[in-house]
């Protein structure tokens, strides 16, 4: 009977050790989720939680795929965040998955600023998850290492002030009329599970199933007043036109 019982609770131990990954794992993911509700809150701009379905393999293109798509609302040059900062923007949306491009895609730019200053420059994908280039400033730019990057707002697809990269350290060429200089992403490239799609105007958006109509833009000219009908009414003294 003790060996019997013994084997039993073997078994149930396994069983728990089993489940206990399974909480630890649940626990983690609460945490991810707990730091994207709050940076959303932050935001103060409408956002949708999309979760990490694939990775392209392709050598020099650094493209996730989500598990959100148009019938969600989502479109095109949509940015995307983490808890940490830009991750990248829509390059393609499908009806129930999207393709992100992340901002360190070879073929990928960003407008961005020196938090510190307010100098202007782009940031370009350099194909490693941990990498940004900086090749349009100056060898005399006011730059240093340490210097937080933000979006600058120019261009019209990221918002300004969303954290993008950290400059690394560098050394200034005198010889050169440029410098090499590189940048960290804040974001967690190569560990992010759960994403934040943003849109940055104040129109509401349907995260049900059903198809989201696209919303006509402020900015277009609305039709032009349809010209008053006229009719005609019979009098005494024949046909007579008036304008209703």
């Amino acid at each position: 009977m003790l060996k019997k019982e013994n084997a039993q609770l073997r078994d149930e131990q396994f069983i728990d050790k089993t489940r206990l990954l399974k909480f630890d794992s649940l626990e983690k993911e609460n945490i991810r989720l707990r730091a994207l509700l709050e940076n959303s809150f932050k935001l103060g701009e409408q956002l949708l939680i999309a979760e990490l379905l694939s990775i392209n393999t392709a050598p020099y293109e650094n493209i996730v795929v989500v598990n959100k798509g148009t019938r969600f609302g989502v479109h095109p040059q949509q940015p995307v965040l983490d808890a940490n900062g830009v991750v990248g923007q829509v390059f393609r949306a499908l009806p129930f998955s999207s393709e992100i491009m992340l901002i360190t895609d070879p073929n990928h730019a960003i407008p961005v600023q020196v938090n510190r200053n307010g100098l202007l420059t782009i940031a370009v994908g350099s194909g490693q998850l941990n990498r940004l280039n900086l090749p349009f400033l100056p060898n005399n730019a006011d730059i240093r290492p340490g210097d937080l990057l933000i979006t600058s707002g120019l261009g019209g697809t990221f918002p300004s002030g969303y954290p993008v990269a950290v400059v690394d350290d560098f050394t200034p060429i005198t010889n050169k009329p440029f410098v090499n200089i590189t940048a960290t992403p804040k974001a967690m490239l190569d560990r992010n599970r759960e994403l934040l799609i943003v849109w940055s105007d104040s129109s509401p958006v349907s995260l049900s199933t059903t198809p989201v109509e696209s919303d006509r833009r402020s900015d277009e000219p609305s039709e032009a007043p349809e010209a008053p009908k006229k009719t005609t009414r019979k009098t005494s003294t024949g046909l007579r036109k008036e304008a209703l």
